[in-house]
């Protein structure tokens, strides 16, 4: 982002806690179903909202790296943030039409 400054840098961080917070919170209430009725839908669903919530803090981490890292390194970051959302729909598509 052109211009930004500390504040603008706070407020942005400050959304991409409160979104993993959000998923993590879905995460927990997802295994307490699963731990309830052991079936193999909420599994999946447990384990999508797990990984989604992996992608949200890598993408906070990556995020967070900016301009400090090389175009490579970021690139490889950035390709690991994507990853856990991957496996984290597929789990999902799983809970859904299994």
């Amino acid at each position: 982002m052109v211009g930004s400054g500390p504040l603008v840098d706070a407020a942005v961080l400050l959304m991409r806690l409160v979104v993993f917070g959000l998923a993590l919170g879905l995460t927990v209430i997802s295994f307490q179903s699963y731990r309830e009725q052991r079936t193999e839908r909420l599994q999946f669903a447990f384990l999508g909202f797990a990984f989604i919530s992996m992608g949200v803090a890598l993408s906070a981490i990556v995020g967070q790296l900016g301009s400090g890292a090389s175009d490579s390194v970021l690139t490889l970051f950035r390709i690991a943030e994507t990853v856990p959302f991957i496996i984290g729909f597929v789990m999902f598509y799983l809970s859904l039409y299994r």
